[in-house]
């Protein structure tokens, strides 16, 4: 095989997908985050979050808030990206894995984490609902965008 045939290409078109995938993960977690964070903020939820690591300070809970974000974002865009064929589309994966998130943090990963109850559906639960609604649609149009740079369309 020589080092001009198309197979010797492919590792590195593999790895500029991935890190395109990657980056789209990484740049709508963090715009999806820091709209979700600001409203996070100002119901005044950040210190719970914090609390996943023995905290109350609302800007450790922020940091943290950002982090989740950005893995939850390459959650989509890295195994997922393929699905983000359109900014509609987008959107609409974006509702629902928001929803999905919904259902596996605030509802059943972070009560685990902090001994309290299950599936615990109040009011708090509906703002966070509305949250992850936001933070989903945000996520996935800004990264079918930088998908969608990487292929000129």
């Amino acid at each position: 095989m020589s080092a001009t045939s198309p197979v010797a290409h492919q590792p590195h078109a593999f790895t500029r997908h991935l890190a395109r995938r990657i980056t789209a993960g990484v740049t709508g977690g963090i715009a999806g985050g820091l709209v979700f964070g600001v409203l996070m903020a100002m119901m005044g939820m950040l210190p719970m979050i914090a609390s996943m690591v023995g905290s109350d300070s609302a800007l450790v809970g922020f940091g943290i808030h950002l982090v989740i974000s950005i893995l939850i974002g390459w959650g989509l865009t890295v195994p997922f990206s393929g699905l983000l064929t359109s900014y509609g589309r987008a959107a609409l994966i974006g509702l629902a894995y928001g929803a999905l998130w919904w259902v596996l943090g605030p509802l059943l990963i972070m009560p685990t984490m902090l001994g309290m109850p299950l599936f615990m559906v109040d009011a708090t639960a509906g703002f966070s609902l509305m949250g992850h609604l936001i933070y989903g649609v945000i996520l996935a149009p800004v990264a079918f965008r930088i998908l969608k740079s990487a292929h000129g369309r």
